[in-house]
């Protein structure tokens, strides 16, 4: 594991928030690693300092966490993760039920479900904190996504080949828009149970999505400081970003 500070910190901090990025150099090859520097910066610029966490494979926990963020990988990436993964299933499942806030993006969204079974009809559990079970299926998913979700609109971009159900009574993370979701048939995209959230959506996610972002680090910033004391932020770029991509999936 390791710890950095986010450069640029506010001159009087409102408080310091821990994040911990799981597996880095595993699950984070379709630019994922953009999600944490993301929330690290919009940290600093309301006015937080920002503590980032990197957990490798056999690393020792961080003592203070307030918000856990996992990426894609490959399926020899997940594989390098399980057995760490299984040391750490019970914590993950204790922090999610005691509403640490988590984004899980593509593969580590499939591994907080209940399984992934392979092609080849091989089931491979998963924590089970999210209701959810993937497939391996031979048609790929792939292009940008709109969706409308309980946070507001979200853009992204997808790239599975994993097709994904949710559970009775699972909420997904939001209603495709434009793209195939989950599974390409229901209109579902990701899930979410309590503060945890997992998506297919890269991009990275958040910095297209910043009413996302600090949905995100309100929760983080109230449990690590008791408040949430948000700044003014220009998101002008970010929603020109957003707004494009808005209209031209959906206007033409």
């Amino acid at each position: 594991m390791t710890a950095t500070a986010d450069g640029g910190e506010p001159a009087v901090s409102k408080g310091t928030v821990h994040l911990v990025h799981l597996y880095p150099r595993e699950m984070s090859i379709y630019g994922d690693l953009g999600n944490t520097r993301a929330l690290a910066s919009r940290l600093r610029w309301h006015g937080y300092s920002a503590v980032v966490h990197d957990h490798h494979p056999g690393a020792p926990w961080p003592e203070q966490v307030h918000l856990v963020l996992g990426g894609g990988g490959q399926d020899s990436g997940q594989a390098r993760v399980q057995e760490d993964l299984a040391v750490q299933a019970d914590r993950l499942r204790g922090l999610a039920a005691d509403g640490v806030p988590m984004l899980m993006i593509c593969g580590m969204y499939q591994l907080f479900g209940q399984a992934f079974v392979t092609a080849e009809g091989r089931r491979l559990p998963g924590l089970g904190i999210l209701d959810v079970t993937t497939t391996g299926n031979p048609t790929r998913m792939i292009g940008p996504v709109v969706l409308d979700t309980p946070i507001g609109q979200v853009v992204g971009y997808e790239n599975h080949s994993g097709a994904t159900v949710l559970g009775e009574g699972q909420e997904p993370f939001g209603r495709v828009r434009h793209g195939q979701g989950n599974n390409g048939t229901d209109g579902t995209e990701g899930a979410r149970t309590g503060n945890v959230i997992g998506s297919y959506l890269h991009g990275p996610i958040l910095p297209a999505n910043p009413a996302l972002s600090d949905h995100l680090l309100e929760l983080a910033a109230t449990r690590a400081t008791g408040s949430w004391e948000p700044a003014e932020v220009d998101d002008s770029i970010a929603e020109q970003a957003h707004q494009r991509q808005v209209r031209r999936l959906l206007r033409g």
